[in-house]
């Protein structure tokens, strides 16, 4: 190269430095945003969620527990097009799935059955981890609904679940592990924890069920960061030889008769609870008495305080506030643990601050939330264990008769112990000022049983099993299933009456939300979401859900989405044990599964694939003496899970149907030698004995023999 050239190149390369180096210099790419904490919610958050709609924080939406979103992009004009988004299946089992989901920032947490905790992705389904308490299957005889668990709580980035065996435990929020766990019972006796916890002021409160098999019920608070109990109301007193835990207990000792501390007392506060910031109250409510015959409870009478009741204490100390005992004297099961609404109504002249209760007695009370003063009460459904109420006090004018106990004959009483309504949720909307109860019409015959010492396994409710038993004539089983049925109810709490009815051919229909949308949600036994007008009830959509329902739904948005939510899984208490008035009650399949819609919605549930057993029993050889005594032992001892009358009315394994019918060794193994604990199904060897388990075996195969007869001449000719 010549130097001219070579001097040309020196100059371009220099030109071209000096032109980069008058270049902006190129900027690293911009770091990742952090990602948001997970389930971080505070107080402030809390006493704000009322206006906070895209979010569902709390197992009642906000403190009131009214259970109404603010959110109208779904509405009564466009609800038609309503459609799945998303569906998640949850590995649980297929009993019943009672959980309200809670959503913070996009991220849904919810339990299930054995109460299992899953975080989603609230957009997608997909999801995020999954916890497992582990909880001994053997603990399942100890829960007297069965093993559900009906929501999680979250505060400042952890979520907390209350085990079926009575352990609190702390989880983070972003991984699922736990952060602390303490045991909350004496698990030497039979508790259970099946309810929601809730958070206020970084306190977690919960309590427990367990009030048919001999405990004490109490309410306890706990640190929410480090798991440590900071106080504890016990709802009925102790021995009183012994110092009272508070004056309250002191004065409510007065109202008991006899040892009945030596049977643990009851009133369990196992489900609903709500949270007044203004004044710092924590209400709750408390259940049934043990035994549920309250001649055998407290002999000589007394109102037995605080079953069956409406508590406020402080949340702060748990010190007594006040008191509202909706049924005195509880003989019929009627828990006010159902959900308690505040709310503020126009009353005459006045704007009264009140808390609502849908009682399981099968009246709709409704109170002075700061002093607990009745302001009115009326049943909801039909009552025939009362005739009326005293007009200043709402005390309940019992009918004598319903006292079954004293009178030592049997009563039929409605509501039943399923109530009126308790454990499926009810809402009510602020801007039609209705509430919206899912309510049953079912009856109950109560018979006294006065001379069975209580068992390790059984109820201890001084109530004939047996005699309570559906009777196999054909046209009282016809009665019967005619009779349960039930109904949304929409209820206006001010002038106590019924505005609207949505009337279904069957009971125990799921938990109620209600939207600004003019909507109101509800799940079916059947396997139906439906959604009604909330100011008129018209039906105005409805999808099939495969599963039967007794959760309620959620609504939420998510970058700008409204979803509505719903846990799926059919189960609980009626669905258990009512035998043949349940069986033909629910959809045939139970797929415990999250399913979420929103506008639009493509997704597709999966062909379902249900195949009925047959029914092949060995032939009924044995003489009916003992036919009879099994009869007398499977009512107290297998009736509660297996159902009423050797029925299954819900999931749980239909005896009639077992293959394990043919082989005797193989029965007892189960029932004697607890081959299956881990499924749930203990060991009865310390209460019965071989020739027992035999007996309970030619009772179910005299049953299925009977059941298949009516089948064959059910059946159409040729």
């Amino acid at each position: 190269m010549d130097r001219s050239r070579l001097f040309a190149a020196a100059a371009l390369l220099s030109l071209a430095a000096a032109l980069t180096a008058c270049q902006p210099k190129p900027t690293a790419a911009p770091p990742a945003p952090a990602a948001k904490p997970a389930a971080q919610v505070d107080a402030a958050r809390l006493a704000a969620a009322g206006t906070d709609g895209a979010n569902w924080l709390s197992t009642g939406r906000t403190y009131d527990e009214q259970r109404h979103s603010p959110l109208k992009q779904v509405n009564a004009d466009n609800v038609a097009q309503l459609g799945l988004a998303w569906h998640h299946d949850l590995d649980a089992v297929n009993r019943g799935q009672e959980a309200t989901p809670i959503v913070v920032d996009g991220v849904m947490y919810v339990s299930a059955t054995w109460s299992k905790v899953f975080a989603l992705n609230a957009k997608t389904g997909e999801q995020l981890w999954a916890y497992d308490p582990k909880v001994p299957g053997d603990w399942g005889i100890n829960a007297c609904c069965d093993v559900v668990n009906r929501g999680v709580a979250v505060w400042n980035g952890k979520v907390y679940v209350g085990t079926l065996d009575g352990r609190l435990v702390a989880l983070d929020a972003a991984t699922g592990k736990p952060v602390w766990e303490t045991l909350t019972v004496d698990n030497t006796k039979r508790y259970a924890i099946s309810g929601a916890p809730r958070v206020a002021k970084g306190k977690v409160f919960i309590g427990n069920a367990g009030a048919e098999l001999g405990v004490r019920g109490y309410l306890s608070a706990y640190d929410a960061e480090t798991g440590k109990m900071l106080w504890r109301f016990y709802t009925v007193p102790g021995d009183p030889s012994q110092p009272f835990e508070s004056k309250a207990l002191e004065r409510a000792a007065k109202t008991w008769k006899g040892t009945w501390w030596t049977q643990g007392g009851g009133g369990t506060v196992w489900d609903g609870m709500a949270y007044d910031a203004d004044t710092d109250l924590l209400y709750f409510g408390t259940g049934n008495g043990t035994p549920w015959n309250a001649a055998l409870r407290s002999p000589g009478g007394g109102d037995n305080l605080f079953l069956s009741s409406i508590v406020a204490v402080k949340a702060e100390t748990g010190e007594y506030v006040w008191h509202y005992q909706t049924t005195p004297g509880d003989d019929w099961d009627y828990d006010a643990t159902g959900q308690l609404i505040l709310a503020q109504l126009k009353i005459g002249d006045a704007d009264r601050k009140v808390i609502m209760q849908a009682n399981k007695n099968g009246v709709f009370y409704v109170l002075d939330r700061a002093t607990g003063q009745y302001i009115s009460a009326k049943p909801f459904v039909a009552t025939t264990w009362a005739k009326g109420f005293d007009p200043k006090s709402g005390r309940p004018i019992v009918n004598p008769a319903a006292h079954y106990g004293t009178t030592g004959k049997t009563f039929v009483s409605q509501p039943g112990a399923a109530g009126g309504h308790a454990w499926h949720a009810m809402s009510y909307s602020p801007e039609t000022g209705l509430v919206y109860i899912p309510a049953l019409d079912l009856q109950m015959s109560y018979t006294p049983e006065n001379n069975r010492k209580p068992s390790k396994y059984t109820f201890n409710i001084g109530f004939d099993f047996a005699a309570g038993s559906l009777p196999q004539v054909a046209a009282i089983k016809a009665g019967a299933k005619a009779g349960a049925v039930g109904h949304l109810s929409a209820w206006d709490p001010v002038a106590q009456k019924e505005v609207w009815r949505a009337q279904y051919p069957q009971p125990w229909a799921g938990g109620i939300l209600s939207t600004s949308g003019n909507l109101v949600f509800q799940g079916t036994p059947m396997g139906e979401f439906i959604t009604y007008s909330a100011d008129k009830g018209t039906k105005l959509w409805s999808a099939p859900t495969q599963t039967g329902i007794v959760a309620a739904p959620i609504t939420y948005e998510v970058d700008g989405q409204q979803y509505v939510a719903i846990e799926v899984g059919y189960g609980g208490a009626f669905a258990i044990a009512a035998g043949e008035v349940a069986r033909d009650k629910h959809a045939p399949s139970n797929t415990p599964r999250i399913l979420v819609f929103a506008l639009g919605g493509k997704d597709a549930l999966p062909a379902d694939t249900f195949v009925a057993l047959p029914l092949n029993p060995p032939a009924s050889t044995a003489d009916m003496a003992l036919v009879d005594k099994g009869f007398h032992l499977y009512h107290p001892y297998c009736s509660n899970c297996h159902g009423d009358a050797a029925v299954s009315g819900s999931f749980i394994p239909d005896l009639q149907h077992s293959p394990v019918l043919s082989d005797a060794a193989v029965w007892e193994s189960i029932v004697l030698g607890g081959a299956r604990k881990e499924r749930g199904m203990v060991s009865f060897a310390e209460e019965l004995k071989k020739e027992d388990a035999e007996a309970v075996r030619a009772y179910v195969i005299y049953r299925a023999n009977q059941t298949l007869a009516e089948q064959k001449a059910a059946k159409p000719v040729g």
